[in-house]
């Protein structure tokens, strides 16, 4: 077993102190302090965030309910729900002509063409139209009748321009209306 001298520990540390400096052993004793503070600092963060864990309420596990897959026949009822009826055709397309004018177009009697598909047993109704305006005023038209009738497609959409420096462009916009003869009911 080893005894500690104190006297002899002491004698060593006056020694160490006279040849190091005054400065030198203000600097280590900062420095000691420093460290010191930084760990009771630690450790009264690590104490208050145990503190706030214990107190504050555990969430609720959230169970998750995830619905089966939509079946083939309700994925057709939802896109024969969204077409538009046929008996509104003119109605359509005079909300065309309503949000031409809105926009500044000009708009020259268009073309329409019905049909029908067989295969997905839907009416069709392609409207082309010939638009003058300018291009931000002719892209607005066409977002805001897509936006107006969700059934739509735009199909077709140029620009031409006679000079480089007119800031009037033609435009061809064609449109193609998906719509049902029955009143919202599927076949």
């Amino acid at each position: 077993m080893m005894v500690i001298d104190l006297a002899m520990l002491r004698l060593r540390a006056q020694l160490l102190l006279r040849r190091a400096g005054a400065p030198a052993c203000l600097a280590v004793a900062l420095l000691m302090l420093g460290v010191a503070a930084w760990a009771w600092a630690w450790q009264q963060r690590a104490v208050a965030a145990r503190l706030e864990a214990r107190t504050m309420p555990q969430p609720a596990l959230a169970v998750a309910i995830v619905a089966p897959p939509a079946t083939a026949s309700e994925n057709l009822a939802r896109f024969h729900a969204t077409l538009g009826q046929q008996r509104h055709v003119e109605q359509q397309v005079k909300q065309l002509f309503d949000l031409a004018a809105k926009n500044g177009l000009l708009l020259a009697q268009g073309e329409y063409k019905s049909g029908y598909e067989k295969a997905g047993r839907v009416a069709t109704y392609q409207v082309t139209l010939p638009l003058k305006g300018s291009y931000a005023a002719v892209w607005q038209f066409a977002l805001q009748a897509l936006r107006a009738m969700p059934f739509a497609s735009l199909d077709e959409l140029s620009f031409r321009r006679e000079q480089i420096a007119d800031t009037q462009l033609e435009a061809r916009l064609r449109l193609t209306f998906y719509l049902t003869d029955s009143a919202g009911e599927a076949p």
